[in-house]
């Protein structure tokens, strides 16, 4: 039980050191998501860890009707 407490706490700071480093926005929470998904992809972890800046737009005639579009 306690090494499983060690191995989280560490993983949890190395994050927190990961983030200061590359200056990232994102939440701790948001980085162990991406990590936790991305772990056995072979992809830079600074590149698993970018923003995309390309907005994806839905398309102009969408079949989906939209519930809270007032």
């Amino acid at each position: 039980m306690k090494t499983q407490i060690w191995c989280a706490v560490s993983t949890y700071v190395l994050i927190a050191i990961v983030k200061k480093e590359l200056q990232l926005n994102a939440s701790l929470y948001t980085l162990l998501q991406i990590l936790s998904v991305s772990v056995f992809e072979k992809t830079h972890i600074s590149c698993a860890l970018q923003t995309d800046l390309v907005a994806t737009e839905p398309p102009l005639f969408a079949n989906q009707l939209n519930l809270f579009d007032f």
